[in-house]
């Protein structure tokens, strides 16, 4: 049975060669117990942080104890629809003056879920010359990835969040591999007998940069956003043969629903504002036709 049999009519629907898209606009936990119990693999997502950002159909500033039993209703509500074997990729971040919040977050997960693996998404790093070795021969000191300033003689820059691997048992098996690195200096491949090709696991920390824009307000309209690439991630490290149906219950601009597009996977997002939910089916359509057309040639003057 589809898991998502019992799901009103969507939205939207997008076809990514046999992989169907499809896109629910309303609550996350209501929908949610709309699908069958363990029918989902994957859940890969972001969900407000209840750090007043500026959402556009959603309250950003909870009593913290009300947050947290709302985060308790749809941590529930995933966890139901998991199979046994299943993943929830849990992004989550905080700010300097509320540390615990990620934390806080991953606490109420814990009552459900089985804390498995914590990846660190790095969103800027400086790697000093001196430090990275002979064999990568940098010319200088680098300094990569963007982040937000912060203003303040208390707090570094934050360049980093947490995506927490929870799972039903924390025994799920991954494809460690799939998302592996080159060994730097090929003489240790001969020391591991699990070595396949020269790829060792890259680890728990993961750099992945937001790609530069123009405009704030046309090409990242969403004030919370991850880039494809995270969920991509999060998606061949499962096993992209192990990813029957994939969930986003807090959609945002779709970057999961792009990441499953481009991979051909079967996916149900949901969100509450309908006007993201039209962007990310927008940004949706857009990769496929670039995956399929190649990006749009500009001319001299970087004009199409």
């Amino acid at each position: 049975m589809s898991p998502a049999l019992r799901l009103p009519k969507p939205t939207a629907t997008v076809r990514a060669g046999r992989a169907r898209l499809r896109f629910y606009s309303g609550d996350c936990v209501e929908l949610l117990t709309r699908i069958d119990p363990g029918s989902v693999d994957v859940i890969v997502t972001s969900p407000p942080y209840n750090l007043g950002v500026q959402y556009r159909s959603y309250d950003d500033r909870l009593p913290g104890d009300r947050y947290l039993r709302w985060t308790n209703e749809w941590v529930a509500a995933t966890a139901r629809v998991l199979t046994g074997t299943g993943s929830l990729f849990l992004n989550v971040g905080s700010t300097p003056v509320r540390p615990w919040t990620a934390f806080d977050v991953a606490a109420e997960v814990r009552h459900h879920l089985k804390l498995q693996n914590t990846i660190h998404w790095i969103k800027s790093i400086a790697i000093d010359k001196a430090l990275a070795g002979t064999r990568v021969q940098l010319q200088r000191d680098l300094a990569v990835g963007h982040y937000k300033p912060i203003n303040s003689d208390r707090f570094v820059n934050d360049c980093h969040e947490f995506i927490f691997h929870f799972t039903p048992t924390g025994r799920t098996p991954l494809d460690r591999q799939a998302v592996g690195v080159p060994y730097q200096d090929q003489s240790n491949v001969a020391r591991w007998n699990s070595v396949a090709g020269g790829i060792r696991c890259r680890g728990n920390t993961w750099f992945m940069p937001y790609a530069t824009i123009q405009s704030r307000e046309r090409d990242r309209p969403h004030p919370a956003t991850f880039p494809p690439l995270l969920p991509e991630r999060c998606l061949r490290l499962h096993g992209i043969d192990r990813c029957g149906m994939v969930v986003d219950p807090f959609l945002g601009l779709g970057s999961t629903a792009v990441a499953c597009a481009r991979l051909g996977l079967d996916f149900i997002g949901i969100e509450l504002d309908l006007g993201y939910l039209r962007e990310a089916v927008t940004r949706v359509r857009e990769a496929l036709l670039v995956q399929k057309n190649g990006p749009p040639k500009r001319g001299r003057k970087g004009m199409p």
